[in-house]
């Protein structure tokens, strides 16, 4: 469990670790994590999610932690790595917009220098207030798996009170007033969301929102339902070529990101932390032990006390933060 001050000074206990990595990025080169929601509460339950399924939905921005308490984790992790993180990144367990605080969290994060990124949904772009917020950031990436409601609907399996149409204007609106560098991301699921017409729709979609690039991913991790599988190389070709009719710059994310995670010395504190919100390979868990010069034990160790689960997915072992489950809401 992490530990930031409060504002005697002294240590007290936050249920998650707020800041993580850096951990290399596909698109942002080394990215060091902020992780300011707390596990799986999310708009979305999305098939394909690393996480697993969502155990809060949540529409309603809520306060989960102080934004002082963001920045104090985030400066302490940034003083602390041994590599320069290229990117501040709100990449979360759950929709990062959830958090009412994330506009001061990213004004209080701009001294460091280093440029900020939002991965989201966009499922609250819809809200002024929401596109405020994600003013201030450098990079916004938007996700949009589906431009059809019923697509939409089997593969993000949204909260009852969401409306793709609403998404998708909120998106729109956002991007005429945004000075930043926005992208889109589309995760492709075999027989789900790749068919010509979903991406057809898709498409359409990214020429009246004119992002800056569109990235095209398939599952490489663990995901929330064990029969998502990622479609053939012809379909991500076939996605590739229908994307790019209307965006300029349409891009593969269906490659290994690597194993070049950051280390802070505390191989037990990298693992969980890591692992809490980014999956890592066998490999890249040994990498990060030779670094250190740490035995596989301390991986045992958090198997055998059930803080680390082991899982296999397309024929190659991964170690993730076991969470405690909880039902879900609706």
């Amino acid at each position: 469990m992490n530990t930031v001050p409060d504002d005697s000074g002294k240590d007290r206990e936050t249920p998650i670790r707020i800041a993580f990595g850096p951990v290399p990025s596909r698109r942002l080169g080394r990215s060091l994590g902020i992780n300011n929601i707390p596990h799986k509460v999310c708009t979305y339950s999305c098939v394909y999610c690393q996480v697993g399924r969502t155990l809060r939905f949540q529409v309603e921005p809520s306060a989960f932690y102080a934004p002082e308490d963001v920045v104090r984790a985030v400066t302490k992790k940034v003083a602390e790595s041994k590599i320069t993180a290229d990117y501040l990144t709100f990449v979360p367990d759950g929709e990062p917009t959830l958090d009412i605080h994330i506009g001061e969290a990213i004004e209080q994060l701009k001294p460091l220098g280093t440029k900020i990124a939002v991965i989201t949904n966009a499922t609250l772009i819809e809200r002024q207030n929401v596109r405020t917020a994600l003013h201030s950031a450098d990079w916004v990436s938007f996700k949009i798996d589906s431009a059809r409601e019923r697509t939409w609907r089997k593969v993000n399996r949204p909260h009852s009170r969401l409306r793709l149409q609403g998404i998708l204007e909120g998106m729109l609106e956002f991007r005429r007033g945004y000075s930043g560098t926005l992208v889109t991301e589309t995760m492709l699921i075999a027989g789900l969301n790749d068919g010509e017409d979903n991406l057809n729709g898709i498409a359409s979609f990214l020429a009246r929102l004119a992002p800056h690039a569109s990235y095209i991913s398939i599952p490489t991790r663990p995901p929330a339902e064990s029969w998502v599988l990622p479609p053939g190389e012809q379909i991500v070709a076939r996605a590739h070529q229908i994307l790019g009719r209307e965006v300029e710059r349409v891009e593969h994310l269906i490659g290994y990101e690597g194993n070049a995670f950051a280390s802070s010395g505390n191989p037990e504190e990298d693992l969980l932390s890591i692992t809490a919100v980014h999956p890592m390979r066998e490999q890249a868990v040994k990498e990060l032990l030779n670094r250190t010069g740490t035995q596989w034990s301390v991986v045992q160790n958090l198997l055998d006390s059930g803080l680390l689960v082991e899982t296999e997915y397309d024929g190659k072992k991964f170690f993730l933060r076991a969470f405690a489950r909880k039902k879900a809401s609706a």
